[in-house]
Formats: structure tokens, C-alpha cells, sequence
């Protein structure tokens, strides 16, 4: 597993986050590591994602509505 340090946090950015890993009963490493699973999808989900936009997509195609019905 990677080590990722970061330097430089604005302390009110630290404090935030602070709070939120004591709200959440975590560590702040575990809090950020949370963070970055909740909102970096891995190369597996963004694969995952576009999957399901494409069986969507052939369910119900997309019709681009004419410039008088947008009116």
C-alpha cells in the first residue's frame, strides 16, 4: 500500500477535517483515506460507470428535444 504525505493544509481545512474524523470516530488518516474511497472512483469504477450508462442508453435513447419544445 502507497504512503501519501501532505504538507501545507490550511489550518482551517485541518480543523474541518479534524472534526469530522472525531464526529465519525476515526483517525484523521482514517478519515482521509474515507474521503479519497468516497470521492476518487478507481479505473474499476469509472469502467463500471460508463458500462451502465451505455446499457441505459440502449433502453432509452437519448432524444434531443427541438427548439420549440424547450420553450
Amino acid at each position: 500500500m502507497a504512503t501519501l504525505y501532505v504538507r501545507n493544509v490550511p489550518r482551517n481545512l485541518y480543523e474541518a477535517l479534524r472534526q469530522r474524523a472525531r464526529a465519525r470516530r476515526r483517525s484523521i488518516a482514517a478519515e482521509v483515506l474515507a474521503l479519497l474511497e468516497e470521492n476518487i472512483p478507481t479505473a474499476a469504477e469509472l469502467k463500471a460507470r460508463k458500462e451502465f450508462v451505455q446499457r441505459l442508453e440502449r433502453k432509452v435513447p437519448y432524444k434531443r428535444p427541438c427548439p420549440q419544445e424547450r420553450a
